[in-house]
């Protein structure tokens, strides 16, 4: 059983793009993605520096063209998908609930919408690794942010006002280290609400089909199985917390044996290999993994 999955933001670098525009199919469909969002994904995949794709409005479009992209390079279909907080959006597209073109005007407004939000108020998040879930809840509450990602195996994610982020680093919880990440503000928090109304307008004017593969949400790791329930879901959690863990632990029951992680792929893989424990994982990091991908799709699809 095969479980594919598409990173969120935080997991682009500078570059990470250059090796796969050298394939003629990839190049191609990067330009038709780069017009439907009207985003220059490949000046941005290739040229702009880490502090350039830092920017929301241009990482989340970077990253979902990126995983549309590459699973159409792949060429497999697996047994279920799933995203992390944005990749949940090429997730739609790679369980054909959104067109290519519909997922990028999609998660342009998002991206553009959450940056807004982000510049209104000075917010980050930070990593928490390590620790009790109990004294990290505690933690975050004495210091005033959120958990906006619990993904499982000893890490969350705080959100919240730096201040608060701040107090957090200074007083972490016991056995734990707080890590600030490079991004922008304070995702999967009511800090994002100024966000939802123009993305639950472009949400209603897409077209949308039920998927073809087995897709979880983040919002509490169960499979969807109608196209505008997702849509929905899609647009609530820009404000609400992403439960990877939950994700991991549908997959888990559900038998999954193997598990890729699309280009800039790394991140989820580190998790699943410390939480989901008999599950061989795959990052795809540049074009020169293609082929080991789908060598490694064959062996659990």
């Amino acid at each position: 059983m095969l479980a594919i999955t598409c990173p969120g933001q935080g997991a682009q670098k500078s570059g990470f793009l250059s090796s796969f525009l050298e394939l003629d199919a990839f190049s191609a469909q990067i330009d038709e993605l780069s017009t439907a969002s009207g985003i220059d994904l490949r000046l941005h995949g290739t040229e702009s520096d880490d502090e350039t794709i830092k920017d929301t409005a241009l990482a989340q479009p970077l990253l979902v063209a990126s995983a549309i992209t590459c699973v159409a390079e792949l060429g497999i279909t697996p047994n279920y998908v799933a995203g992390h907080s944005v990749g949940e959006i090429a997730a739609a597209q790679i369980a054909g609930i959104l067109s290519p073109a519909d997922a990028m005007r999609f998660v342009a407004v998002r991206g553009a919408g959450m940056a807004a939000a982000a510049a209104a108020t000075p917010t980050g998040m930070s990593a928490v690794v390590g620790g009790e879930p109990d004294d990290v809840l505690a933690a975050l509450e004495a210091a005033g942010v959120s958990p906006a990602n619990i993904n499982g195996s000893g890490q969350t994610v705080a959100a919240g006002s730096l201040d608060g982020l701040n107090t957090l680093a200074e007083n972490p919880p016991e056995r734990a280290r707080v890590i600030p990440l490079p991004v922008a503000g304070a995702f999967h928090t009511d800090y994002m609400a100024p966000a939802t109304a123009e993305l639950t307008a472009t949400a209603s004017g897409l077209e949308v089909s039920d998927p073809t593969v087995s897709i979880l949400t983040n919002s509490d790791g169960t499979v969807v199985t109608e196209g505008r329930d997702y849509l929905e879901r899609l647009v609530k959690q820009v404000t609400n917390p992403v439960r990877w863990d939950l994700c991991q632990e549908t997959l888990l029951n559900a038998g999954i044996t193997g598990m890729i992680e699309l280009v800039p792929g790394g991140t989820l893989t580190g998790i699943a290999r410390r939480a989901m424990k008999g599950v061989e994982t795959f990052a795809i990091k540049s074009a020169a993994d293609l082929d080991g991908a789908r060598e490694f799709a064959a062996a659990h699809a």
